[in-house]
């Protein structure tokens, strides 16, 4: 069977002249941000990448195939489309059989930039393990993704609404590096900082480039997951955030939100509860992460020569 990948011109020029690229996911699109701020916002992050020598790929499924960077008429196609499916490895194939609209998750846009040779990956921040997740298993498909797909992913760390020591505790029994970016501690989404101890550190592009080549030559399996904290000035102190996402947490529990309706109902909670500062620091982590992620994949493509 002929893979199902649609490549934009931009992309398919990049391709054919080898010059790094950055996978973008699509969920931030359809479900993170009205339009059209979406569209704003994944300008932005496109254009962030450019500014720093590489060539994004937003991906998304559309029309029965995955696209691997979108066109800027295709871009508004998806974020004014309703109904669109928040896609995972789960049901990915199942929404291209069936010729829908699919949102790429972390775990989905590592599988489709794995399948197009695409290496480094930009997002806000990964899944992981739910509070309460002893009791109703709910742990996001991105974390044995980091530990099966080769991958850089470029995150401010796990959502600050997740159960973050058990998110790491289980990317670390997954064999999966988490890498702070430039301190000892690991950030929190919003936040630089916390208080869990970075199993790794590292300083510069060129050596996660190198960690990452490495590990895909000694034969291990998987990516590794590099946590970038958010700009000093755009950041939400830990300490500020805490009692809005419990907050938001005990509404969700009190009306029964859960599955894939989690995060989205959190996620629009603590927008709202600050009065629109989280978004605000969101986009800022975004083009952080993408700023960092094109200085990776030039150096990938730099040390692979």
């Amino acid at each position: 069977m002929t893979l199902p990948l649609a490549f934009s011109p931009e992309v398919a020029k990049a391709r054919d002249a080898g010059t790094p690229i950055v996978a973008l996911e699509s969920t931030i699109i359809t479900h993170g941000m009205p339009y059209p701020q979406n569209v704003e916002t994944a300008e932005m992050v496109e254009a962030t990448i450019r500014e720093n020598g590489a060539t994004p790929a937003t991906i998304a499924v559309m029309n029965g195939r995955i696209h691997i960077g979108l066109t800027a008429d295709e871009l508004q196609e998806l974020a004014q489309a309703k109904d669109v499916a928040k896609v995972s490895r789960a049901d990915m194939a199942v929404v291209l059989a069936r010729g829908g609209y699919g949102a790429t998750t972390v775990a989905a846009t590592m599988i489709a930039a794995h399948l197009a040779g695409i290496t480094v990956f930009a997002t806000g921040g990964i899944g992981g393990v739910h509070k309460g997740a002893e009791e109703s298993f709910d742990i996001s498909a991105d974390l044995r993704e980091l530990s099966e797909t080769a991958m850089t992913v470029v995150a401010a760390g796990a959502k600050a609404i997740l159960d973050l020591p058990k998110t790491f505790e289980v990317l670390e029994t997954l064999g999966v590096p988490v890498i702070a970016y430039g301190q000892d501690t690991l950030p929190a989404f919003w936040s630089r900082t916390s208080d869990m101890t970075a199993p790794l550190r590292m300083d510069t592009a060129a050596e996660i480039a190198c960690a990452q080549i490495t590990r895909t030559a000694i034969g291990l399996k998987g990516g590794q997951l590099v946590a970038n904290p958010i700009p000093a000035n755009d950041e939400i102190p830990a300490d500020v955030l805490a009692p809005v996402i419990a907050q938001a947490l005990e509404e969700a529990d009190a009306q029964g939100i859960a599955a894939k309706g989690v995060t989205p109902f959190l996620l629009q909670r603590i927008f709202e509860l600050t009065e629109g500062r989280s978004l605000t620091a969101n986009i800022a982590l975004v083009l952080n992460n993408a700023r960092l992620a094109a200085e990776i994949a030039c150096e990938m493509r730099k040390q692979a020569k």
